[in-house]
This record gives C-alpha cells, structure tokens and sequence, in this order.
C-alpha cells in the first residue's frame, strides 16, 4: 500500500450521506479494530446506525451532518498515545475501504453515545465515520523545519517519515511535537497544547509508515 497517497487522500469530514456502510467496509474495519486491540489493551468499538450521539438541535461551530457511525476509543487511562497510534491504524484501515472519518474530542453528545466503559477504564474520544458528502480538503501545515531538525544532509527515510508526520490530523491543527534525529534512532515529543498526547501517537504511527521503518526506530 502507498502509504503518503493513503495519507493525503484522507481528510477530516463533517458531513455525510444518509447512507449505511457496506459490508465490506465494515468487515475492514472491524478486522483492523480487533487487530489493534489485541495488540494494545484498548477496547476500541464500532458503533453503527446510531443517530443521537451527533444529533444537533441547532448549527454551531464544529456540527456534523448525517452522521450515524463511529468509532469508540476506549482504554485504561493515561493511555492517550496508544489510542492516537492505534485510532489512527482504524482511520487509516477507514480510508482505504472509502469511509471517511474525523476525530472528534468534544462536539458529541457524550450521554447519548452507546459505548460500554468497562470499570477502570475511559472513553478519550470518538472518531466520526461514514461516507462523506465531499472528500474535505487540505488544511494549512507547517515544514519540516518547523516541526524537527531536518537538514539537506538527512536522510530520505526521515525526509519521508516527516512528510508523513505533517499529514496526521491533529487537535486544532496545532501541530505540536517535535522530532530529532540520534543516529539511526528518532526522538518525538509532545508541546504544550490540548490532546497532544493524542495527536503525538497519531503522528508517531505516520511517522513509521511514511519512512518505512518499525516501532524499534524510537530514541528511549
């Protein structure tokens, strides 16, 4: 799979067609999610045809359209990377089964979504998903230079990781971490800002796809 194209055909939607989605479609990605569940811990769910979680009375900064399907992240707490990293693995498995997606942290109704907490445990956020009325669009972004210490002398796999990395969503589309090259070895840490525990696992995860390198690539 080309991951970039992947990347860069996905964007966040907000509005979507009065739809369900196809078996197939559903078959990914719930494959993916019980995937990504048996390697974290997380219980992230697949909830379908389920209308009062995203159910506006009235239009306001942030509203969906339509939408009846998503995506629970939920796992024991100060867990917040995993369910960037591994929410992001479902998005991604999303796009290329042609359901759009975008995450969302506080623009639902938390009392009307249908998610089982087990004791001890937290839902972070939710992921709107569906088949969007458009396919959304670019958003501004920063550099490279902006986000890490890249120089004409670096190498091509951290050149495509970075590419990689400034195509993650992220909260606001603030873009906060920072990444910098130790050898064969990369460190990536968050800056101040709301989610950016989230957003760094989300980035972390495009990071090693875009460069073609494995979790082992991290600095310690």
């Amino acid at each position: 799979m080309d991951w970039l194209e992947l990347m860069r055909a996905r964007h966040s939607v907000r509005r979507f067609l009065d739809k369900p989605l196809e078996g197939a479609a559903v078959e990914a990605i719930q494959a993916e999610i019980d995937a990504c569940n048996r390697e974290s811990g997380l219980h992230i769910q697949l909830i379908l045809n389920e209308p009062e979680a995203f159910r506006a009375e009235k239009a306001h900064y942030g509203s969906f359209e339509g939408c009846k399907n998503y995506l629970a992240l939920v796992g024991p707490k100060d867990r917040d990377e995993a369910v960037g990293y591994y929410g992001q693995r479902i998005v991604l498995a999303a796009q290329a089964a042609g359901v759009n997606s975008c995450w969302v942290a506080l623009t639902y109704k938390k009392g009307k979504a249908k998610i089982e907490i087990p004791a001890g445990e937290t839902n972070y956020m939710v992921i709107a998903l569906g088949y969007g009325k458009t396919q959304g669009s670019p958003r501004k972004s920063k550099t490279p230079e902006q986000i890490s210490d890249v120089t004409d002398a670096s190498p091509d796999w951290y050149r495509r990781g970075l590419e990689a990395v400034l195509l993650a969503p992220t909260a606001i589309n603030q873009q906060r971490f920072r990444f910098s090259l130790e050898g064969d070895k990369v460190r990536a840490r968050r800056l101040f800002g709301p989610c950016t525990k989230v957003d760094l696992g989300i980035a972390k995860l495009h990071f090693e796809l875009g460069s073609g390198r494995g979790p082992d690539l991290w600095a310690k």
